[in-house]
């Protein structure tokens, strides 16, 4: 992003006669507890400070702040020595920042989402730029919370989610009341044109979980329901629906001189090739209930409603849950599921455990492994336990061993393993915000990646990260030592966390080979 003021982004607070910003117990900076190590870029961050405290009026009160307290100071140099997009972010923008260190994240996030859901009323281009300043700032404020220590993993991604799903509504919210001004649309309440819309966004993935990623694209299904639609008359909805979610997703992910908001991907709708990028609620039913594949039931387990008319999208849910949590399980599910770990396996690079080069995602002992442990036995038991319903990934750890199917080392183990790997692919994110998940190949990246992550360099990272990637591993071709039959006679369950497991799917196999066929 260019150098540019921060007029139009958050102002720093005005501090009160004789107390200095640090002594609010809240504040960001009074909360730090741990500051990555700059490396060799320390000289080169300390000139960026410099600069970045010259800047306008606001330049004075930062560099006092920093003076008084290094802890901020050092969360600053090592987030701009080691990440590029984060010392871009900062550049030219003295008030921003100080804002940040100085008032509390949580507060400071409340009052960005709340320009969001203010912003509707403008023109699209004023939209779109708003949107782009709150995503740039909320970035920094989300990375800084984080390297400090300040804010966990799950805080970090319920911020993320909570950023995304706002910047929709926003979006949508001015789209319906544009449509509304010129006659096309009739809200039952004008103040707010997503409820009642007939229009509903379900956030997919890691987004309808809440755990988004730094730098992710976001994954939505829009549906609408045509017979709740407020439309005037001679206002074809498929038409109507399908222009304006196109324009939505310009508005999102459309560069301009600001930047994106968010990066949008639809195709997780049904038969995205043949489909279009909104669809009636009549279609959806019958296209499930017809042809839908299992790996779009695996997909629904996250679906919630973000954006638009929610109890639209409450309705959805709840006509399509038969679908995707069957009370038996037969043959063609047990393949299916088996299928899909072999496309995990087929990623290139999944063979080997490795640091230089890994994709913490896709690759072998990665996030998609402990993802997919999960939603294996979502699958088989979700049917019959609906405690197993959840989007999140660990709370459903924690569910499988309540209910007796992870042993509580096993379920500690794995989520100890998610949050880290997590963590690292948070980090590699916010080096240069790109949608990537691999470690760098070479040694000053790996060494950038370790320092973001609280190592001195990766010699003290790759032990730490290569045990995590083997544990993960372990557990999960466990799971899939043999792929068992339904019988559960054939299949060898090694550890005593899947034996634990693999009685449990029994009875499951047992109520598929009974179960009535259609």
């Amino acid at each position: 992003m260019p150098a540019t003021d921060d007029r139009q982004d958050s102002p720093a607070p005005a501090s009160a006669p004789g107390r200095t910003p640090q002594t609010d117990p809240r504040a960001l900076a009074a909360r730090i507890l741990s500051l990555p190590h700059p490396g060799p870029g320390l000289a080169a961050a300390d000139d960026v400070l410099v600069d970045l405290v010259a800047v306008g009026d606001d330049g004075p009160g930062l560099a006092a702040h920093l003076a008084a307290d290094q802890r901020a100071r050092g969360l600053l140099v090592g987030a701009i020595a080691n990440a590029p997009f984060l010392r871009d972010l900062m550049r030219g923008r003295p008030g921003m920042v100080l804002g940040i260190l100085t008032t509390s994240p949580e507060a400071r996030m409340d009052g960005l989402i709340a320009r969001l859901r203010a912003c509707g009323d403008g023109s699209e281009a004023e939209v779109m730029a708003e949107l782009r300043r709150v995503k740039r700032e909320a970035a920094l404020l989300i990375a800084l919370a984080d390297l400090g220590g300040v804010w966990q993993l799950f805080e970090v991604t319920g911020a993320l989610t909570r950023l995304a799903d706002a910047s929709v509504s926003a979006a949508l919210r001015f789209l319906l009341g544009e449509a509304a001004r010129q006659g096309k649309f009739q809200p039952p309440d004008p103040a707010d044109p997503e409820a009642g819309s007939g229009l509903v966004v379900l956030g997919m993935g890691k987004q309808g979980a809440g755990e988004l990623n730094y730098s992710s694209d976001i994954d939505l299904i829009v549906f609408y329901d045509t017979d709740r639609a407020p439309l005037a008359e001679g206002v074809e909805p498929a038409t109507f629906f399908v222009r304006l979610i196109r324009r939505m997703v310009r508005i999102l992910q459309d560069r301009t001189a600001d930047g994106y908001a968010f990066r949008t991907d639809l195709r997780l709708r049904p038969d995205p090739g043949a489909t279009a990028v909104a669809i009636s609620l009549a279609a959806a039913f019958q296209y499930y209930e017809s042809i839908g594949q299992n790996w779009e039931r695996a997909a629904l387990i996250k679906a919630r409603p973000c954006a638009g008319d929610i109890a639209v999208g409450q309705h959805f849910l709840k006509e399509i849950a038969p679908f995707v949590w069957r009370k038996y399980l037969d043959y063609a599910s047990i393949r299916d599921i088996h299928s899909i770990k072999r496309q995990i396996h087929a990623v290139k690079g999944h063979g080997r455990v490795a640091v230089a080069g890994h994709n913490l995602k896709l690759g072998r002992g990665g996030i998609r492994e402990i993802e997919f442990f999960v939603q294996t036995q979502q699958l088989i038991a979700g049917g019959r336990l609906p405690e197993l319903r959840g989007r999140e990934t660990v709370p459903m750890l924690y569910a499988l061993a309540r209910l007796g199917w992870l042993d509580g080392a096993t379920r500690d183990a794995m989520a100890d393993d998610y949050v880290f790997l997590r963590r690292v692919e948070h980090r590699i994110q916010m080096v240069n915000d790109e949608q990537t998940h691999t470690l760098p190949e070479t040694p000053d990246g790996l060494d950038r990646i370790a320092r973001l992550s609280g190592f001195r360099s990766r010699e003290d990272f790759a032990p730490a990260l290569m045990e995590r990637l083997k544990r993960v591993s372990g557990h999960y071709e466990d799971l899939f030592d043999q792929e068992p039959s339904l019988s559960g006679a054939s299949a060898t369950w090694s550890s005593p966390a899947t034996r634990t497991t693999r009685k449990r799917w029994r009875p499951c196999a047992a109520s598929a080979s009974s179960a009535p066929r259609r």
